[in-house]
């Protein structure tokens, strides 16, 4: 199968790399460059999440190379979560159609990560900035 005919997903929380759960993505898909996708995101204690709203999020997208990779991410992504299509804008202004994951759990305790960049706001451990707040600091600054 040609490269240009697999799916296409567009990461921006704990998928990218640097963080914890990249592995999974890392395990059967290819890094392919930089964008954003037209939307909010939110903070949940411990990873965001993408809702509606005008603004950018930034991301990666990524090729899948592994045809049992979206139902693997389906399963970690979870409940409160739901794989949609989306158009990415790419770092060079070129636009493609990826998959994503849009949060559509309750948003009582999130908080606005202003930005849309999720590495800026939670930057991965050995970036020189810790995974974990300092008390009394929100972690979303």
């Amino acid at each position: 199968m040609p490269a240009r005919s697999k799916a296409l997903l567009f990461a921006y929380g704990t998928l990218m790399r640097g963080y914890a759960r990249h592995a999974v993505l890392a395990a059967g898909a290819t890094r392919l460059t930089t964008g954003s996708v037209r939307g909010r995101l939110v903070g949940l204690r411990g990873f965001p999440g993408l809702v509606e709203g005008a603004g950018r999020v930034s991301g990666e997208l990524y090729r899948l190379d592994d045809p049992e990779l979206l139902a693997r991410l389906d399963h970690e992504e979870g409940y409160n979560f739901v794989r949609r299509r989306a158009v990415v804008t790419l770092a060079g202004g070129r636009r493609a159609r990826a998959w994503l994951y849009r949060y559509r759990g309750p948003r009582a305790r999130a908080l606005e990560i202003p930005d849309g960049d999720y590495r800026r706001a939670r930057p991965p451990a050995g970036r020189g900035r810790a995974t974990r707040p300092s008390p009394g600091r929100s972690p979303w600054r």
